[in-house]
């Protein structure tokens, strides 16, 4: 029962007096800090919103926004991922290292805010999939409320929807780094241009979308019942994309699949990357 597991995640919350939560405005994260701010009241959870060039502008005002309007202190942080090496040359390392740096930051802000603990919006899924953080995770001593109450997405979208929380069905949002193949040089320039391409399909319309780059090559997933639909608007989807800088302008007829560059890793390369 959906019931139980809620009130496990308020009993995990009990165990602490204050907590810094790494926010980033997916639904998630927003179950966590709304069960902290019920379980231990709002002067004693501090939302941690982190900003880079791995993530839009967008969605960085809108998490503070969304942590404003759930009435919890909030602080914005600038995070340099590009400035590791790891990072900017889209390793298969890269995943642990973007966490690394994320846990050591809210670490940080735990300290200044006398917290005892770091929580996060890990949930059950992210066991299931090619997960590098979850390493960086345990090594900085990070709490997974909702997974240590064996909590899925499906329950966890359930669950925002019976707190009433705004988000209970935004679309999952990931590092743009994503969207390129392992081993390619990341920038400022090719990650605006992924962000500006995205944020113009969504506003088509395709709310579900990546732009995966293969040099001079956009490559557009949306869910396969969207399919036609991108072919309808071709025409003018094209024309922007093209005067964004890329050259050709495909679209992937197996449709959206989340994580879809991580295929193209060996086992070697994902064993390498989650256990060190």
């Amino acid at each position: 029962m959906l019931i139980d597991k809620e009130n496990q995640v308020k009993h995990i919350l009990k165990n602490y007096d204050r907590v810094v939560i790494g926010f980033s405005g997916g639904i998630d994260s927003t179950v966590v800090l709304d069960e902290a701010v019920k379980v231990l009241g709002q002067e004693n959870v501090l939302a941690v919103v982190a900003n880079s060039d791995l993530f839009s502008d967008d969605e960085f005002k809108k998490a503070m926004e969304l942590a404003e309007d759930v009435g919890v202190q909030s602080k914005g942080i600038k995070l340099d991922y590009l400035s590791d090496p790891e990072i900017k040359q889209n390793t298969p390392q890269s995943w642990y290292r973007m966490k690394k740096m994320l846990y050591q930051a809210l670490k940080e802000q735990a300290v200044l805010f006398n917290a005892d603990a770091v929580l996060d919006g890990m949930i059950m899924d992210d066991d299931t999939d090619f997960r590098p953080g979850l390493r960086a995770r345990d090594e900085m001593g990070a709490v997974s409320v909702l997974q240590n109450a064996n909590i899925y997405k499906s329950e966890v979208r359930e669950l925002a929807h019976e707190l009433g929380l705004s988000n209970w069905n935004k679309v999952a949002s990931c590092s743009v780094s994503s969207r390129f193949p392992y081993y390619t040089e990341l920038n400022s320039e090719s990650l605006k241009r992924v962000l500006a391409a995205e944020k113009f399909l969504r506003n088509l319309g395709f709310l579900t979308v990546r732009v995966r780059v293969h040099e001079t090559a956009a490559r557009i997933e949306v869910p396969q019942d969207q399919l036609n639909k991108v072919v309808d608007l071709s025409e003018e989807i094209t024309t922007k994309l093209q005067k964004l800088g890329y050259q050709y302008v495909a679209m992937d007829l197996t449709g959206f699949c989340s994580g879809h560059m991580n295929q193209e890793l060996t086992d070697e390369e994902k064993n390498k990357a989650l256990v060190g």
